[in-house]
């Protein structure tokens, strides 16, 4: 029997009798089954998990232009990458940074100029659309840095019209305002190989009829020209960095650089630093890019064994789509990649849905996660002294940069696995709680890789234009820190447990929701909130939890799921507006029996929404489009209004973890 989301509300409600919410309960327990089945079957035989991440055709854009740069790839590689470029681009021939989403400027300029890299020619239709759009938006000058570094590369970009990154940065001590420990750590990876690739300045010639000179309002020269000139008067943060900005540049044209060996000598001893007990510096896209262009610029060869390991790392990122039904064959990189994350999100959530600790698969599962234990310190300690390392990092190798999410995640795995190795556990365990709280902020809450970074000026800086300059505490990290707390024990009478309580209280918006910093958006941000706070003890009755619960309730879709727009970063009126998806229906839910509103008509119909939904296989499809044009809806966050990202296992694990606390909560 299959019941329709109909059918199920009403047979939870009572509505169908005794034998109706026994079809109920048996089809919510069917459809736990094959969850933890379709899950369980994704597991590696070394005992992790590892979905893929899909991101924008940023990756496959820069992916071109560096071996452009370098002359090296594969061809074919290179036009299967183009193939998938194509594949996505907007009718008005614009590229969004997520699917469903407006173009985006400097993406669009990057894939125009991709494909004229590799040989297609401006009269083609879709880059004449893509032309007539970029130049109806502001044309190259309105792009980000990042664009503006890798054009200059290429000689389509003037250095000294782009944002200043002085490689000095390294060089100043941790007593100053500004230095490498107050900005986050993917800015710190990312900047400052670029700051060496800018001080270097790299040149490759080009064909002009592969280069974008058209792209420019009014021609290049011009519309620099006038870059350059126009120049706000108005006293502001911004204008201030500005006008330090045009100081270093002129620095740099009358070659008044006396400190610039010395900070090149520090940025490369970083670099080679970093590119150890790790899979390419900061296991990020574009730092691993950045740290292979920065070490042919120090003048290191291809053969040297350090950029032969960092280009290995780099092509790892890329996975090839065979040719099918439905179109061509493809290549798309991976902005890094989440076998701890996943990991830890799939042992919980079977955990929870009834597999036992003793299961073989959990107990290698969990051996595996021990194994990636942190156990040297980091970027972090710069800021948090006298801490024994500790912790997990994301991805497979990163050990300068151990997260709190990640650890906080990993510590709720650990608690549903056995001690596959006796004692082992419980010490990772002591050392990874004693790290968390090291690394909780003043405000009382938790930022991800950094403590207390939080100095809001920096964003103004030119070349901070990727949105992601900082690292402060958010609610989302918070609530699952409070709920990995509670689940070793502590409670508010704990000093620092109250802290963060009063941290997320202060974080809640006036509906009743919570910002999403990692996930999108404010449903992410308010399941996570509500399970922390009740997981320490708040009453259901509490008024703060129940207006968060009707708040997720008043955002549910007509459906019967839940779904919101990554636009919601840019326009917060679209706050838990969206297409209904199985992951963010599952946060809902979760929000929902977090507040104990598990008897709710809306948490009825969100569970009947998934049990209607699932696939034969157990598992949900997260995807809109169709045919060769089909993508993943994008409910990952990467740098909010800048980049975003899938992850394809939230569409298996969190739909399971809500099955099973529905079951639980009904029970």
């Amino acid at each position: 029997m299959r019941l329709t989301p109909r059918a199920a509300t009403e047979a939870h409600a009572g509505g169908t009798g005794s034998a109706g919410a026994a079809a109920w309960s048996g089809e919510l327990e069917r459809a736990l089954a094959r969850a933890r089945e379709k899950l369980l079957s994704m597991q590696s035989p070394e005992g992790h998990w590892c979905g893929e991440l899909e991101a924008d055709s940023m990756l496959e854009a820069d992916y071109i232009f560096l071996h452009t740069l370098l002359d090296s790839g594969d061809p074919g590689r290179l036009q299967r990458a183009l193939a998938e470029i194509w594949r996505v681009q907007r009718p008005d021939g614009s590229w969004s940074i997520y699917p469903g989403g407006p173009g985006n400027l400097s993406l669009s300029v990057k894939c125009y100029s991709a494909a004229k890299l590799l040989g297609v020619p401006a009269e083609d239709p879709r880059l004449a659309r893509c032309r007539e759009w970029v130049l109806a938006h502001g044309g190259v000058v309105a792009a980000n840095t990042f664009t503006k570094i890798y054009l200059c590369a290429l000689g389509e970009y003037a250095y000294d019209a782009a944002p200043a990154i002085p490689p000095e940065i390294t060089l100043f001590p941790r007593w100053f305002y500004f230095n490498l420990s107050e900005i986050s750590a993917w800015s710190r990876s990312i900047l400052v190989p670029l700051a060496v690739i800018y001080a270097k300045k790299p040149f490759k010639k080009i064909p002009k009829e592969r280069g974008i000179d058209e792209l420019f309002v009014g021609g290049r020269e011009h519309a620099i020209l006038r870059l350059r000139r126009d120049r706000t008067r108005l006293l502001s943060w911004r204008n201030f960095f500005i006008v330090l900005d045009r100081l270093t540049h002129w620095f740099e044209a009358v070659h008044l650089r006396p400190l610039r060996a010395l900070a090149l000598r520090r940025a490369e001893r970083w670099i080679l630093e970093r590119l150890e007990m790790t899979d390419g510096l900061g296991a990020i896209y574009p730092a691993m890019l950045n740290a292979i262009l920065a070490l042919r610029c120090l003048g290191y060869s291809e053969d040297d064994p350090r950029v032969r390991r960092a280009r290995l790392e780099f092509e790892k990122l890329g996975i090839e789509k065979p040719a099918g039904p439905d179109g061509e064959a493809t290549f798309r990189m991976q902005p890094c990649v989440s076998p701890v994350w996943d990991t830890a999100q799939a042992v919980f959530a079977l955990g929870e849905a009834g597999v036992p600790p003793d299961d073989p698969r959990m107990a290698r599962a969990a051996e595996w996660l021990l194994s990636k234990e942190v156990r040297h310190k980091g970027d972090w300690a710069d800021k948090v002294r006298g801490v024994e390392p500790g912790g997990w990092y994301f991805e497979y190798a990163n050990e300068f940069y151990p997260d709190t999410d990640d650890t906080a995640q990993v510590l709720l795995a650990l608690r549903k696995a056995g001690d596959p190795v006796a004692g082992r556990q419980k010490e990772a365990i002591r050392r990874a709680l004693a790290w968390e709280f090291g690394m909780q902020c003043t405000a009382g809450g938790w930022g991800s890789f950094d403590k207390d970074n939080t100095k809001m000026i920096f964003q103004y800086i030119p070349f901070a234009d990727h949105n992601a300059m900082l690292d402060p505490p958010t609610a989302d990290i918070t609530g699952r820190m409070l709920e990995t707390l509670a689940a070793f024990g502590f409670d508010r009478s704990d000093r620092r447990v109250e802290r963060a309580v009063a941290f997320l209280l202060k974080e809640q918006e006036a509906d009743g929701s919570w910002f999403g910093r990692w996930g999108v958006n404010y449903i992410y941000g308010t399941f996570l909130a509500l399970r922390g706070l009740r997981a320490v003890g708040f009453d259901p009755a509490d008024p703060r939890l129940r207006r968060a619960a009707d708040w997720l309730a008043g955002a549910q879709n007509p459906d019967g799921g839940w779904g919101e727009t990554c636009g919601s970063y840019d326009d917060p009126s679209l706050r838990g507006r969206g297409l209904s998806t199985p992951s963010q229906t599952a946060w809902a839910l979760l929000g929902l029996l977090a507040a104990g509103q598990a008897g709710r008509l809306e948490a009825r119909k969100g569970l009947a929404w998934l049990l209607e939904r699932q696939l034969p296989d157990g598992g949900w499809d997260e995807s809109i489009g169709s045919g060769f044009a089909r993508e993943s809806v994008i409910t990952g966050t990467g740098f909010p209004k800048v980049f975003y990202l899938a992850y394809t296992m939230y569409r298996v694990t969190f739909p399971l973890l809500a099955l099973a606390g529905y079951r639980d909560a009904a029970s």
